[in-house]
C-alpha cells in the first residue's frame, strides 16, 4: 500500500452556534501534511490548545468523513450525509458517546501543478440526546512550494 505525504499549509475557520449562547467564529492558520492513502485523502496537523498539544486526521470525502483527534483532546467523530453517526469524546471521567447530524459535506481538490483543497462539513452535535449546537468547519489547504 503506498502512501504519498505532501507537506501543506492550512487555514482552518471554525463556527460554532450555541443552543443557548453567542455564536463564536475560530481561524486558524497551520502547518500539516496531506496522505492519499488508498485512495483517500486524510489531512494531518498539530493544534496547541493552551499546554496541551493535538494531532488531528481529517478523512475528507463528499459521503463520509471524519476527525480524529488525539493527545490534549481524545475525540472521534464520523460524518455520513445519509445517516446520524455515532462517535466518542474521550473525558477524564471516560468516554461518551456523541452523534453528528451532518447538514452538508463537501470536498474539492486540486492536484494539476499544486495540491490545494477544500474540505465543508456542517453538523449538529447532539450529546445526551440533546443537540448543543451547530457546528461548521471549513479547512482550506495548499502545497507548500519546496
Amino acid at each position: 500500500m503506498s502512501m504519498e505525504e505532501t507537506k501543506v499549509k492550512i487555514k482552518l475557520n471554525s463556527t460554532i452556534l450555541p443552543i443557548d449562547g453567542e455564536k463564536e467564529n475560530y481561524e486558524m492558520w497551520l502547518d500539516g501534511s496531506v496522505v492519499k492513502k488508498s485512495g483517500k485523502s486524510y489531512l494531518r496537523y498539530v493544534e496547541q490548545l493552551e499546554e496541551k498539544e493535538i494531532r488531528t486526521t481529517v478523512k475528507m470525502g463528499n459521503e463520509d468523513a471524519f476527525i480524529l483527534r488525539g493527545g490534549g483532546v481524545k475525540m472521534r467523530l464520523p460524518f455520513n450525509t445519509i445517516k446520524e453517526e455515532i462517535g466518542e469524546y474521550e473525558t477524564q471521567f471516560g468516554s461518551m458517546p456523541i452523534i453528528t447530524k451532518t447538514k452538508h459535506l463537501s470536498y474539492d481538490y486540486n492536484e494539476d501543478n499544486q495540491l490545494s483543497g477544500k474540505f465543508n462539513v456542517q453538523y449538529d452535535l447532539i450529546i445526551s440526546g440533546q443537540s448543543v449546537g451547530k457546528y461548521t468547519l471549513e479547512i482550506q489547504y495548499s502545497e507548500v512550494q519546496k
